[in-house]
């Protein structure tokens, strides 16, 4: 026998929370992915994917203030807003877009570094410096983000005591980049494919 109360109850205090939780965990996502691709000078996909970010972000909000009373949705869109920040990062983890830059600072003589750094087909430069203590040698290269763990584990291995600092790129006219098939998630979208060349 049908149970009108009992079904009332399960899309009041489950179904809908669910709905809530996972339409803030889908906005939240997107939202990380329009952010990145801003940030990285990608023009078209950050306003398609805030056309649906908004959408599915009136939705969740809506049914929250369709259930004023339900203290689940709160918990629910408020879990979802976690959850959504956290796949976010992941996701920002993964996609491993655009450019950064390495500066590398050793007191050793960097040659078997910029050796090793240029037959992997990164460009690099060096010049003398002064440091705290002394002359040191500095290093200087610009590679794709998804091959940052590989630079440091070369840096790590060659002078494990040199000090580096790596910072995000905005743009780059001109480049020596591994010719490779590149390994991220959204490795086809490329802001700075018709601004630099390999060599």
């Amino acid at each position: 026998m049908f149970d009108a109360a009992l079904f009332s109850n399960l899309f009041t205090f489950i179904f809908v929370p669910l709905m809530i939780f996972f339409a803030r965990v889908c906005d939240m996502s997107l939202d990380t992915l329009r952010v990145i691709f801003l940030s990285k000078g990608v023009k078209y996909l950050p306003p398609l994917i805030g056309f649906f970010e908004v959408i599915i972000w009136l939705v969740a909000i809506g049914q929250v203030m369709n259930n004023m009373t339900n203290v689940v949705c709160y918990i629910a869109y408020g879990a979802g807003f976690a959850t959504g920040t956290f796949i976010g990062m992941m996701i920002e983890e993964k996609i491993s877009l655009g450019l950064t830059s390495v500066r590398i600072i050793t007191r050793e003589d960097p040659q078997d570094l910029l050796q090793v750094l240029r037959s992997h087909n990164y460009g690099v430069t060096s010049i003398d410096g002064e440091g705290g203590t002394g002359r040191v040698n500095m290093v200087f290269t610009i590679i794709k983000r998804q091959d940052l763990s590989q630079v440091i584990g070369i840096i790590k291995q060659f002078h494990p005591n040199a000090f580096y600092a790596v910072e995000e790129v905005k743009s780059v006219a001109e480049g020596v980049f591994p010719d490779k098939q590149s390994r991220g998630m959204f490795s086809w979208i490329d802001p700075f494919r018709a601004s630099r060349k390999g060599k």
